[in-house]
């Protein structure tokens, strides 16, 4: 799982006070410490009837989305059917090279296993900061969730690179790369649902998808106890759709017909899942879909 290094040299005056003041509340603040925990705390236990219990068995299962291997209307069609059933679906053959998408993976884990002096200097409690490091969902949360985010504005590359973090050293050519090659594909998947809905394939150029891109770095550290807690709880997303590079770990999980369905990982796959904009501007057509990330002890 990812982590990050600074040292700074302290004198030894009473004026390293409020400096200590600083990092404690920001170690109060931050789940990830570079220990694993023995016992959950108490300000991440949900409530019973809110926890992540065994999945039911389901014959559903999450459609796979060939952007190469079959023809374009077969495509469109099999977009706009995942989005009316399920309002989410993963893709291949995607053309971000894998490469790309490892490195991404990499440096990633490679930020949250630096030590936390590194990590916390980019803690923020500012929601407009392009690169801000928090816990849980950044606001005051009565019950926390058990992950830490790194949250970068990515695209446009050119307004946004100087903010990143300079460590792990790799790490600005790793978004440069990984954020060009998801503007890429979100384009690609906007102009295909475009056409299922019979609008012009450049209907969502603009305004409709022109602000800029973020990321969302999550990190589930081991959990001793995941029946006690949740990675994040149900929600939907706001925009129009979420590009998800899930890794090989299963965690998350979409709600269908009152029931969890674990969203497995497919090599290579990104997740597309729709959000309340997308319902909105399909006039329902397209579902914004509820989901959830769960933990797991490792």
């Amino acid at each position: 799982m990812p982590a990050f290094l600074l040292e700074q040299v302290l004198p030894k005056t009473t004026t390293c006070l409020p400096y200590f003041v600083r990092e404690i509340k920001r170690m109060e603040k931050v789940l990830h410490k570079g220990f694993r925990y023995d016992t959950v705390p108490e300000n991440y236990v949900f409530p019973p009837v809110e926890r992540q219990k065994k999945l039911k068995a389901s014959n559903k299962s999450i459609p796979v989305i060939d952007l190469a291997g079959q023809t374009h209307d077969e495509i469109v069609n099999q977009i706009l059917e995942a989005g009316k059933h399920l309002g989410i679906f993963q893709v291949v053959n995607h053309a971000m090279e894998s490469d790309v998408m490892s490195e991404m993976m990499r440096v990633s884990k490679e930020f949250f296993d630096l030590p936390f002096e590194e990590r916390a200097i980019h803690y923020s409690e500012d929601l407009y900061k392009p690169v801000r490091l928090f816990t849980s969902t950044g606001v005051h949360d009565i019950v926390h969730f058990w992950r830490d985010c790194l949250r970068m504005s990515i695209y446009p590359v050119e307004d946004f690179k100087k903010y990143w973090p300079e460590n792990p050293s790799n790490l600005k050519d790793a978004v440069e790369n990984y954020a060009r090659g998801l503007r890429k594909l979100s384009t690609t998947v906007l102009g295909l649902v475009a056409e299922g809905l019979g609008l012009d394939r450049n209907y969502f150029d603009g305004d409709l998808s022109g602000e800029p891109m973020a990321s969302h770095i999550n990190f589930y550290p081991p959990c001793p106890d995941p029946s006690l807690t949740l990675g994040l709880a149900k929600h939907c997303d706001p925009g129009l759709i979420t590009l998800l590079l899930q890794g090989n770990v299963s965690g998350l999980q979409i709600l269908y017909n009152d029931e969890w369905i674990a969203v497995d990982p497919v090599p290579d796959a990104i997740v597309v899942n729709y959000g309340h904009q997308m319902e909105i501007v399909s006039n329902g057509m397209l579902k914004g879909v509820n989901h959830r990330a769960i933990t797991n002890a490792e």
